[in-house]
Protein backbone atom coordinates (compact mmCIF):
# COMPACT_ATOMS: atom_id res chain seq x y z
CA UNK A 1 0.00 0.00 0.00
CA UNK A 2 1.30 3.45 -1.02
CA UNK A 3 1.26 6.10 1.85
CA UNK A 4 -0.16 9.79 0.70
CA UNK A 5 2.69 12.03 -0.67
CA UNK A 6 4.68 14.01 1.64
CA UNK A 7 2.97 16.94 -0.55
CA UNK A 8 -0.84 16.67 -1.17
CA UNK A 9 -1.43 17.61 -4.44
CA UNK A 10 -4.51 19.37 -4.82
CA UNK A 11 -4.71 22.92 -6.61
CA UNK A 12 -6.66 25.75 -8.13
CA UNK A 13 -5.32 26.31 -11.08
CA UNK A 14 -5.18 30.41 -10.45
CA UNK A 15 -3.77 33.13 -12.59
CA UNK A 16 -2.07 32.33 -15.85
CA UNK A 17 1.60 30.66 -14.72
CA UNK A 18 5.13 32.27 -16.25
CA UNK A 19 5.67 30.27 -19.59
CA UNK A 20 9.66 29.33 -18.89
CA UNK A 21 9.65 28.01 -22.66
CA UNK A 22 12.15 30.71 -23.51
CA UNK A 23 15.75 31.07 -21.74
CA UNK A 24 15.95 34.27 -20.38
CA UNK A 25 18.54 36.68 -18.26
CA UNK A 26 17.43 36.64 -14.55
CA UNK A 27 16.55 40.01 -13.11
CA UNK A 28 18.46 41.66 -10.56
CA UNK A 29 15.83 41.05 -7.29
CA UNK A 30 15.86 42.88 -3.95
CA UNK A 31 17.05 40.51 -1.38
CA UNK A 32 14.73 39.49 1.46
CA UNK A 33 14.87 39.11 4.96
CA UNK A 34 15.30 35.92 7.63
CA UNK A 35 12.62 35.14 9.46
CA UNK A 36 12.72 32.33 11.91
CA UNK A 37 10.63 29.13 12.49
CA UNK A 38 8.56 29.80 15.76
CA UNK A 39 7.92 26.49 17.02
CA UNK A 40 7.98 25.49 20.30
CA UNK A 41 11.38 23.33 21.40
CA UNK A 42 10.16 19.75 21.08
CA UNK A 43 10.80 16.26 22.36
CA UNK A 44 14.11 15.22 21.79
CA UNK A 45 12.91 12.12 19.81
CA UNK A 46 16.29 10.24 20.05
CA UNK A 47 15.92 9.89 23.92
CA UNK A 48 13.65 7.53 23.23
CA UNK A 49 14.41 5.94 20.51
CA UNK A 50 18.21 5.80 20.10
CA UNK A 51 19.83 6.39 16.55
CA UNK A 52 18.17 4.63 13.77
CA UNK A 53 20.91 2.32 11.98
CA UNK A 54 21.19 3.21 7.82
CA UNK A 55 23.52 1.17 5.75
CA UNK A 56 25.25 2.26 3.32
CA UNK A 57 26.69 5.77 2.64
CA UNK A 58 25.39 8.37 -0.31
CA UNK A 59 26.20 8.57 -3.46
CA UNK A 60 28.64 11.12 -4.43
CA UNK A 61 27.47 14.30 -5.67
CA UNK A 62 28.50 15.57 -9.40
CA UNK A 63 28.73 19.19 -10.24
CA UNK A 64 26.00 20.10 -12.61
CA UNK A 65 26.27 22.88 -15.46
CA UNK A 66 24.06 25.91 -14.88
CA UNK A 67 20.15 25.34 -15.74
CA UNK A 68 19.33 26.85 -19.19
CA UNK A 69 15.80 27.90 -17.51
CA UNK A 70 15.09 30.90 -15.34
CA UNK A 71 12.51 30.45 -12.75
CA UNK A 72 11.06 33.86 -11.72
CA UNK A 73 10.84 35.35 -8.19
CA UNK A 74 8.33 33.14 -6.04
CA UNK A 75 7.74 35.76 -3.94
CA UNK A 76 5.57 37.03 -6.64
CA UNK A 77 3.45 33.92 -7.34
CA UNK A 78 -0.19 33.96 -7.36
CA UNK A 79 -2.85 31.85 -6.67
CA UNK A 80 -2.57 28.26 -5.65
CA UNK A 81 -1.98 26.77 -9.16
CA UNK A 82 1.04 26.44 -10.87
CA UNK A 83 3.50 29.33 -10.55
CA UNK A 84 5.41 28.20 -13.86
CA UNK A 85 4.94 25.85 -17.18
CA UNK A 86 7.31 24.76 -19.38
CA UNK A 87 10.79 24.12 -19.24
CA UNK A 88 12.23 20.23 -19.53
CA UNK A 89 13.28 17.93 -16.47
CA UNK A 90 16.84 17.82 -16.76
CA UNK A 91 18.65 17.19 -13.57
CA UNK A 92 19.72 21.57 -13.91
CA UNK A 93 16.30 22.38 -14.13
CA UNK A 94 15.07 20.67 -11.60
CA UNK A 95 17.83 21.46 -8.71
CA UNK A 96 17.74 25.03 -10.07
CA UNK A 97 13.42 24.90 -9.64
CA UNK A 98 14.19 23.91 -6.19
CA UNK A 99 16.73 26.65 -5.54
CA UNK A 100 14.42 28.97 -6.56
CA UNK A 101 11.31 27.81 -4.04
CA UNK A 102 9.81 25.95 -6.87
CA UNK A 103 8.55 22.07 -6.92
CA UNK A 104 7.25 19.96 -10.15
CA UNK A 105 3.82 18.01 -10.30
CA UNK A 106 2.60 16.90 -13.80
CA UNK A 107 -0.52 16.72 -14.60
CA UNK A 108 -2.43 14.93 -17.40
CA UNK A 109 -2.79 18.25 -19.06
CA UNK A 110 0.28 19.42 -18.71
CA UNK A 111 3.71 17.55 -17.86
CA UNK A 112 6.16 20.69 -17.24
CA UNK A 113 4.18 22.65 -13.93
CA UNK A 114 6.35 23.84 -11.49
CA UNK A 115 4.63 25.17 -8.19
CA UNK A 116 5.42 27.39 -4.90
CA UNK A 117 2.70 27.28 -2.66
CA UNK A 118 1.37 29.65 0.13
CA UNK A 119 1.82 28.38 2.79
CA UNK A 120 4.73 25.81 2.32
CA UNK A 121 5.14 22.75 4.48
CA UNK A 122 7.86 21.77 6.03
CA UNK A 123 9.21 19.22 9.18
CA UNK A 124 11.57 21.62 11.22
CA UNK A 125 14.96 19.91 12.01
CA UNK A 126 14.59 17.73 15.20
CA UNK A 127 10.95 18.33 15.04
CA UNK A 128 9.96 14.81 14.07
CA UNK A 129 7.21 13.44 16.50
CA UNK A 130 7.15 10.03 16.97
CA UNK A 131 4.33 8.18 19.00
CA UNK A 132 4.45 5.67 21.71
CA UNK A 133 3.94 2.88 19.63
CA UNK A 134 6.08 3.94 16.77
CA UNK A 135 8.89 4.02 19.53
CA UNK A 136 8.43 0.69 20.35
CA UNK A 137 8.49 -0.60 16.63
CA UNK A 138 11.81 1.16 15.53
CA UNK A 139 13.54 0.14 18.85
CA UNK A 140 12.49 -3.69 18.07
CA UNK A 141 14.39 -3.09 15.09
CA UNK A 142 11.93 -4.35 13.03
CA UNK A 143 13.33 -3.38 9.63
CA UNK A 144 16.71 -3.34 7.90
CA UNK A 145 17.18 0.43 6.29
CA UNK A 146 19.47 1.24 3.74
CA UNK A 147 20.45 5.16 1.79
CA UNK A 148 21.00 5.34 -1.89
CA UNK A 149 20.82 0.86 -2.64
CA UNK A 150 17.20 0.82 -4.45
CA UNK A 151 16.19 4.24 -5.40
CA UNK A 152 14.89 3.44 -8.82
CA UNK A 153 12.87 0.72 -6.78
CA UNK A 154 11.33 3.30 -4.36
CA UNK A 155 10.30 5.70 -6.94
CA UNK A 156 8.49 3.12 -8.95
CA UNK A 157 6.92 1.80 -5.39
CA UNK A 158 5.57 5.45 -4.68
CA UNK A 159 3.92 5.87 -8.07
CA UNK A 160 1.91 2.96 -7.83
CA UNK A 161 -0.91 4.09 -7.01
CA UNK A 162 -5.23 3.36 -7.84
CA UNK A 163 -5.65 7.01 -8.01
CA UNK A 164 -2.86 7.10 -10.47
CA UNK A 165 0.44 9.29 -10.04
CA UNK A 166 2.26 12.32 -10.49
CA UNK A 167 5.52 10.27 -11.74
CA UNK A 168 5.41 10.26 -15.46
CA UNK A 169 8.28 8.46 -17.26
CA UNK A 170 9.69 11.87 -18.03
CA UNK A 171 9.73 12.83 -14.23
CA UNK A 172 10.89 9.52 -13.07
CA UNK A 173 14.16 9.54 -16.00
CA UNK A 174 15.07 13.30 -14.70
CA UNK A 175 15.03 12.18 -10.77
CA UNK A 176 17.12 8.66 -11.78
CA UNK A 177 19.52 10.96 -13.50
CA UNK A 178 19.73 13.29 -10.52
CA UNK A 179 19.98 10.06 -8.51
CA UNK A 180 22.97 8.84 -10.38
CA UNK A 181 24.41 12.20 -10.22
CA UNK A 182 24.49 12.40 -5.98
CA UNK A 183 21.38 15.02 -5.96
CA UNK A 184 18.53 12.18 -5.36
CA UNK A 185 18.79 10.42 -2.62
CA UNK A 186 16.37 7.27 -0.75
CA UNK A 187 15.64 6.05 2.30
CA UNK A 188 14.84 2.06 2.10
CA UNK A 189 12.94 0.00 4.31
CA UNK A 190 13.58 -3.28 4.28
CA UNK A 191 12.09 -6.66 6.29
CA UNK A 192 14.38 -9.67 5.46
CA UNK A 193 14.95 -9.18 1.87
CA UNK A 194 11.92 -7.71 0.79
CA UNK A 195 11.22 -3.94 0.35
CA UNK A 196 8.45 -2.52 2.46
CA UNK A 197 8.66 1.11 2.73
CA UNK A 198 10.79 4.07 1.63
CA UNK A 199 11.15 7.31 0.55
CA UNK A 200 12.99 10.31 -1.89
CA UNK A 201 14.22 13.62 -2.38
CA UNK A 202 16.09 15.61 -3.54
CA UNK A 203 19.21 17.80 -1.84
CA UNK A 204 20.09 20.94 -2.65
CA UNK A 205 22.92 22.23 -0.69
CA UNK A 206 21.48 22.11 3.61
CA UNK A 207 17.69 21.91 1.98
CA UNK A 208 16.05 18.44 1.99
CA UNK A 209 12.87 18.55 -0.44
CA UNK A 210 10.68 15.09 0.44
CA UNK A 211 8.93 14.10 -2.65
CA UNK A 212 7.43 11.16 -1.81
CA UNK A 213 6.88 7.60 0.53
CA UNK A 214 5.50 4.44 -0.03
CA UNK A 215 4.90 1.35 2.82
CA UNK A 216 3.92 -2.01 2.08
CA UNK A 217 3.91 -3.22 5.79
CA UNK A 218 2.40 -1.16 9.26
CA UNK A 219 5.27 1.70 9.95
CA UNK A 220 7.38 1.05 7.28
CA UNK A 221 6.96 4.61 5.84
CA UNK A 222 6.93 6.70 9.05
CA UNK A 223 10.29 4.23 9.83
CA UNK A 224 11.61 6.21 6.75
CA UNK A 225 10.50 9.23 7.99
CA UNK A 226 12.12 8.93 11.39
CA UNK A 227 15.76 7.51 9.41
CA UNK A 228 15.55 10.88 7.30
CA UNK A 229 15.08 13.57 10.15
CA UNK A 230 18.05 11.70 11.85
CA UNK A 231 20.22 11.61 8.97
CA UNK A 232 19.62 14.96 7.65
CA UNK A 233 20.82 16.50 11.41
CA UNK A 234 23.44 14.57 11.02
CA UNK A 235 24.54 15.76 7.64
CA UNK A 236 24.05 19.39 8.84
CA UNK A 237 20.39 19.67 6.82
CA UNK A 238 18.79 22.91 8.23
CA UNK A 239 15.73 22.55 5.65
CA UNK A 240 13.19 20.08 5.29
CA UNK A 241 10.62 21.22 2.69
CA UNK A 242 7.06 18.86 2.45
CA UNK A 243 5.51 20.79 -0.44
CA UNK A 244 1.78 20.69 1.29
CA UNK A 245 0.78 19.50 4.97
CA UNK A 246 -1.52 16.33 4.80
CA UNK A 247 -2.91 14.54 8.05
CA UNK A 248 -0.11 12.43 7.83
CA UNK A 249 3.00 14.58 7.53
CA UNK A 250 1.10 16.81 10.66
CA UNK A 251 0.55 13.86 12.90
CA UNK A 252 4.61 13.59 12.58
CA UNK A 253 5.63 16.82 13.03
CA UNK A 254 5.01 19.02 9.96
CA UNK A 255 3.88 22.78 10.19
CA UNK A 256 3.17 25.54 7.56
CA UNK A 257 4.96 28.27 7.35
CA UNK A 258 4.11 31.96 5.10
CA UNK A 259 5.73 31.27 1.51
CA UNK A 260 7.97 34.56 2.69
CA UNK A 261 9.36 32.95 5.38
CA UNK A 262 10.52 29.48 3.71
CA UNK A 263 11.98 31.47 0.85
CA UNK A 264 14.14 32.84 3.58
CA UNK A 265 14.89 29.88 5.15
CA UNK A 266 15.78 28.33 1.46
CA UNK A 267 17.53 31.13 0.42
CA UNK A 268 20.20 30.63 3.85
CA UNK A 269 20.39 26.89 3.62
CA UNK A 270 21.22 26.72 -0.47
CA UNK A 271 23.46 29.46 -0.51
Amino acid sequence: MSSPSLGARHFDRGPRPYNLSSRVTPPVCSATHTVAVTESTPLRWDHAIGVIPIASAPRPRTALAPSEYYFPDAHLAEGEGPAAVGADFAPATIIEAYRAGYFPWPHDAEEYLWFSPDPRALIPVGGIHVSGRLARTIRQRRFRLTLDTAFGHVLAACADRLEGSWITPAYTGGYIALHRLGWAHSIEVWQDDLLVGGLYGIRAGNMFGAESMFHRVTDASKVAMVALMQWVEREGITLVDVQVITPHTARMGAVEVPRDEYLSLLRDAVQ
